[in-house]
């Protein structure tokens, strides 16, 4: 008996994959990951000089990394100060090279 998509269960690493590859999924989060690997960490401000983006646009796709755990946050008021969250970034390299192993292309297709 085929169940139904409400009793499907994800593997708790299918979810962590699938909340990284959303977060992944914007040309401009990618070049501020690319940014923050090449320091320790940076203010909001800095990343202005990066992006032709505004600071609320800039402000947001950071808002999606850290929700999806891929950078860390510290406030310092007035402004925050952002890092690369080592652990899960290494947890993501890991999930993406399963899921890139897996030969897709050896089953045939229309």
């Amino acid at each position: 008996m085929k169940r139904s998509a409400k009793e499907f269960e994800y593997t708790e690493d299918t979810m962590v994959l699938s909340k990284f590859a959303k977060a992944l999924g914007h040309p401009a989060r990618i070049i501020i990951l690319k940014h923050l690997s090449n320091q320790s960490c940076c203010f909001t401000g800095d990343l202005l000089d990066v992006l032709p983006l505004a600071q609320s646009t800039i402000s947001q796709h950071l808002k999606e990394l850290k929700e999806a755990g891929l950078i860390d946050g510290e406030v310092n008021p007035p402004k925050v100060k952002y890092c690369i969250n080592d652990a899960n970034w290494k947890k993501a390299q890991g999930l993406f090279q399963i899921l890139f192993k897996e030969d897709f292309t050896s089953m045939s297709c229309c």
